[in-house]
């Protein structure tokens, strides 16, 4: 699979999430063999003033293109296309636009899945965008504003016009957020609508999910978000049996204890003690869910602060297994 002249190394990509895609755990996905892994959603404007929080999120891997892919929000045309040749001058490889945030504090600043209800607003954007820049620009967006506006395939259609070269349909509408079921079946209208190629992406969890979406979107590639919490070799496990047919089994413990401990000691050298450890927290409650005495660890390691401690407690933890 190709997003431009760069080709991923599986069609299996990782999804951008607030709080969550940070640097630390985008080297590790990626470390596990993802074709692609997004950057967390960074305003545009507040890129352009280079806010310390918004230099954190756009911070890249420099291994290669697929690790420096920069996602991009806003409503002005001007700001983002200027954040976005700031983002290719500090060696982002892709930009990805976000039409598909459903967050009220986004939608209320009329970005993310609100500009899907202003196609000319969004033609604006992704035009200006493609001129400023020399790299690909990708697009994630959702079927539509709602059940009664589901114009993914009118906006996937301008977006490819305009030099747009993959698009992104997670498969709810904006009125929607993430209840319901994800329709897999809508995103084959946009495949069917435009040449370049489509991921799918909502509710892919598992490796039969995995396969669903695929079969009933016809789409190119699949992009994981949640299904990924406390698992970060899931995306290559995925990959491996859409190419093979075989069911990896997860890491033993004794791995995932290894996995976890990198994973904390990178976000502790990364943001800091203090921020380290709380950032941390849900992390590490993602990787214990479903173990042993896992709400006991949780408790501690909420109410811990002492970088080292909770280290201890990780080792201790897993070592009783």
């Amino acid at each position: 699979m190709y997003i431009d002249n760069i080709e991923l190394s599986s069609p299996v990509i990782l999804a951008p999430m607030s709080g969550v895609t940070d640097l630390p755990y985008r080297k590790l996905v990626k470390h596990f063999g993802a074709g692609l892994v997004v950057s967390e959603m960074i305003a545009s404007r507040a890129m352009i003033v280079q806010s310390h929080q918004s230099m954190k999120k756009s911070a890249i891997l420099h291994d290669d293109a697929t690790g420096a892919c920069v996602q991009l929000a806003g409503c002005e045309p001007k700001v983002i296309a200027d954040s976005a040749r700031m983002n290719e001058d500090m060696g982002a490889k892709i930009i990805d636009l976000n039409f598909g945030c459903p967050a009220k504090k986004v939608v209320g600043g009329y970005s993310g899945s609100a500009l899907m209800k202003d196609e000319k607003l969004a033609a604006e954007i992704l035009y200006s965008t493609v001129k400023a820049v020399k790299i690909p620009v990708t697009l994630k967006m959702r079927t539509g504003w709602d059940d009664n506006t589901k114009n993914a395939p009118i906006i996937a259609k301008i977006a490819e016009d305009a030099g747009i070269k993959m698009v992104t349909v997670h498969g709810r509408t904006r009125c929607q957020f993430y209840s319901g079921k994800a329709d897999w079946e809508f995103i084959s209208y946009v495949k069917k609508s435009i040449k370049i190629p489509v991921v799918a992406n909502g509710d892919i969890v598992c490796f039969d999910s995995a396969k669903e979406a695929l079969n009933k979107s016809g789409a190119d590639g699949i992009m994981i978000g949640r299904g990924a919490y406390g698992k970060p070799w899931l995306i290559s496990q995925v990959a491996h049996f859409l190419k093979t047919g075989k069911k990896l089994p997860d890491p033993p413990l004794k791995e995932q204890l290894v996995i976890v401990l990198n994973h904390y000691d990178d976000m502790i050298n990364y943001y800091g003690m203090d921020a380290g450890v709380k950032l941390a927290r849900k992390h590490l409650g993602w990787y214990s869910s479903g173990l042993p005495n896992s709400s006991e660890f949780r408790a501690f390691i909420n109410r811990t602060v002492n970088a080292d401690v909770v280290k201890e407690k990780i080792q201790e933890f897993y070592s009783s297994i």
